[in-house]
């Protein structure tokens, strides 16, 4: 417990950790009205998942913050003070991806409910929550946000360098999608890539969207998992990324001795 009130308090000082939970809520928020603010120009009939449609954006921010998390430790050397107190490397990595994980969860939570009440403000028509589809799409994005921010930590591990982050935001946002392009294998090594995944157990099979692909809700997941099994899938990646990181850090900081 000493261990995750240090990483708490640690995470909770930074600058940077409020600026990005702030973006994430004005980037949530911000495309859920203006999206369904177009509705009242008649431009489409909006629909719960139009109101999550600034979700991949916020992701990429959410990632990059977990990622910096670590690496900023590194840079300044604080990593290294938490290692003398504790010897063992394992028990503050773990503490780390715990704490930024749960704040990652509150603020997806708090964004994609905020996003989903400042559309139903705009436009309530057709924008309750009143089926499981819609429930998965809105309450789902704290898990994801917890995942990816798992994997965001266990990144920022293995690069140890904040200037390698930038590459985690073409990941989240282009990266996955570009892979779907390859001839003949591109598809296939797609649908199990974790990030499309994880929009598998949001949106499922689109009935947050009203069966609409792309336009103003988000464009769906072709992995051939259920939305329960595609979070779990989410889950076991970032984890098995996690102990690969820590286990890196571990063998770098030994070297280095």
């Amino acid at each position: 417990m000493a261990l995750i009130a240090a990483e708490r308090v640690k995470l909770v000082s930074t600058r940077s950790a409020w600026s990005c939970a702030a973006l994430v809520l004005t980037v949530m928020i911000g495309f859920g009205m203006l999206i369904v603010g177009n509705h009242v120009e008649g431009t489409f009939t909006p629909t719960v998942a139009s109101t999550q449609f600034g979700y991949p954006f916020a992701l990429a921010v959410i990632t990059v913050l977990a990622a910096l998390s670590a690496t900023t430790e590194f840079r300044v050397g604080t990593i290294y003070t938490s290692y003398l107190a504790v010897p063992r490397r394992t028990p503050i990595l773990l503490a780390k991806a715990l704490v930024v994980a749960v704040f990652a969860f509150c603020v997806g939570e708090l964004a994609a409910f905020g996003a989903w009440g400042a559309g139903y403000l705009v436009a309530p028509d057709g924008l309750a929550l009143d089926s499981a589809a819609d429930w998965f799409m809105v309450a789902g994005t704290g898990p994801v946000f917890a995942f990816a921010a798992v994997i965001g930590v266990a990144s920022g591990l293995f690069l140890q360098h904040s200037a390698g982050v930038a590459l985690l935001i073409v990941y989240v946002l282009i990266a996955e999608d570009a892979v779907a392009a390859i001839p003949e294998v591109g598809i296939e090594i797609h649908r199990w890539l974790p990030f499309n995944v994880a929009k598998k157990f949001l949106s499922g099979d689109g009935g947050a969207s009203g069966g609409r692909n792309g336009g103003n809700a988000q464009v769906l997941s072709d992995s051939p998992l259920s939305q329960p099994a595609a979070l779990g899938y989410f889950a076991a990646c970032a984890l098995i990324l996690l102990a690969l990181a820590v286990r890196s850090a571990k063998k770098r900081d030994s070297s280095d001795e």
